[in-house]
């Protein structure tokens, strides 16, 4: 007996470039990069470090390569002195939006539900002599 039921046909399936696109363009900074550029439009190296406090500068840098290769930021240098680098969205970035805010509405929304979940299942484990995992 299947354990699910069979894919209407012409459904997209998750393949291994399906997974290498998510992976790298909604891991935990390449999608704070995107949220900051969304919001606020084209940004310098150092005001996306500012708009996200928490991220390494390698982790930043290793970041937008990712998204610029994938084809959804763009690393414009301007001539002016000192050089400058801006990054901003393409229409392919900005086409993953709406996206990220339904992500964010999802989360914002369902996040007390996890957090009980969370703590039955802790709870569940320390009654049994287990240490919970954490992140």
């Amino acid at each position: 007996m299947p354990e699910t039921a069979p894919l209407p046909p012409g459904s997209p399936q998750l393949t291994q470039a399906h997974r290498e696109l998510l992976d790298q363009v909604l891991d935990k900074w390449s999608l704070q990069v995107l949220d900051a550029l969304c919001e606020h439009g084209p940004l310098r190296f150092n005001d996306l470090r500012r708009a996200i406090p928490v991220v390494t500068q390698k982790s930043l840098t290793a970041a937008l390569r990712r998204l610029e290769r994938n084809g959804m930021v763009d690393r414009i240098v301007t001539n002016t002195r000192p050089i400058a680098v801006e990054y901003r969205l393409t229409p392919l970035g900005r086409s993953l939006q709406d996206l990220i805010d339904a992500l964010l509405h999802w989360a914002t929304g369902t996040l007390p539900e996890v957090e009980l979940a969370r703590a039955r299942f802790d709870q569940g484990v320390e009654t049994a002599g287990q240490v919970p995992a954490t992140n």
